[in-house]
């Protein structure tokens, strides 16, 4: 025992929910910015040079919780990386390719001769599909328990649609908030067109979640729990509705309320992924492997943990400076 209890109890917890923080972050970050190059081929080529402005400070940074949330994985529960890693080999190899794509055709894009400029955004565009679709695989074969079945693949290939739109929409939203003019009103229809999509995924995960497991079930539809709990789906349909009504009435002409659309997809985000981490808690590995005996030694973590500490102030710290100092509207693209 030491000051804070059983080290092999919150050690593991506090490296656990920290890795969950971690993929949180990158999917409300690198989400938006995944979501606006969905968005290019609906935008003219003026307009795409405003998008890639509206993100350009900040994508970079935002894959660093990706880095961060990988890192914690490994390091902290090896034995589930090596699990989850094995079977997610391939939609993994796929995005990490998608995610070098939009790297190189965003640096190159802006050098390349302008015949040459339509090669560039298509690859930036074909990144950004192949990286949001499989995360939406990986998150689809992870609900259902990571095994490849008929069903599970094809549960697996409609999340990797719902992710996409899910991000489309942040992306959407996010060019709400960053712009004005034309591109903010064909925003608007792009995020109203995204909406069902999410709306439709947020209920097949909490659908197929349940169904996947007794004990998940016995979490969400038992007395006291069913009623603890009913504030989650509750509130997300509160926002759907918010989000709706909202995209009904933008743009307005003062640009009130030109946040709303962007906060309200976080918190349907935020609001489905604790809905997820309380239905897999204990477990790493669903219904495998929990994250205490997946954790590497007391003595590792306890090291590895002062590490974190300080790091992950650092990267919210210049995450919040390019924020705050890029704040306001996104203005025209120039390198000059």
């Amino acid at each position: 025992m030491t000051l804070f209890g059983d080290p092999t109890i919150w050690l593991p917890l506090a490296f656990a929910a920290l890795m969950g923080l971690s993929i949180l972050i990158y999917v409300v970050l690198d989400g938006y910015d995944l979501g606006v190059g969905l968005l290019f081929p609906f935008a003219t080529p003026k307009e795409r040079d405003r998008m890639i402005a509206s993100i350009g400070p900040f994508w970079d940074a935002n894959e660093t919780w990706l880095v961060l949330a990988v890192g914690l994985l490994l390091v902290a529960f090896p034995l589930a990386h090596g699990v989850i890693l094995t079977a997610l080999y391939l939609p993994v190899a796929i995005m990490l390719i998608g995610l070098i794509l939009r790297g190189v055709s965003f640096e190159f894009r802006v050098k390349a001769p302008a015949p040459h400029k339509w090669a560039w955004n298509t690859a930036f565009f074909v990144g950004s599909v192949m990286t949001a679709a499989a995360q939406g695989w990986m998150l689809g074969l992870y609900v259902m328990g990571l095994d490849y079945t008929a069903i599970n693949v094809a549960f697996a290939a409609a999340s990797a649609v719902f992710l996409s739109l899910g991000y489309a929409l942040i992306g959407a939203a996010w060019l709400i908030l960053k712009t004005d003019g034309d591109l903010q009103r064909k925003a608007v229809g792009w995020a109203r067109h995204s909406l069902w999509g999410v709306g439709l995924g947020i209920a097949a995960i909490s659908a197929a979640t349940p169904l996947m497991s007794p004990r998940i079930w016995d979490k969400w539809f038992t007395v006291p729990e069913f009623f603890l709990l009913a504030p989650l789906p509750i509130l997300s349909v509160v926002l759907l509705a918010v989000l709706w009504i909202s995209l009904r009435r933008l743009p307005t002409e003062d640009d009130h309320f030109a946040w709303l659309p962007f906060t309200a997809t976080i918190g349907l985000m935020v609001l489905a992924f604790v809905g997820l981490a309380y239905s897999f808690y204990p477990y790493v590995v669903p219904e495998r492997m929990t994250i205490y005996e997946a954790a590497a030694a007391p003595g590792s973590l306890f090291i590895m943990l002062i590490g974190v500490l300080f790091v992950v102030p650092v990267i919210i710290g210049y995450s919040a400076l390019a924020y705050w100092v890029f704040r306001g509207k996104a203005t025209d693209l120039r390198y000059d």
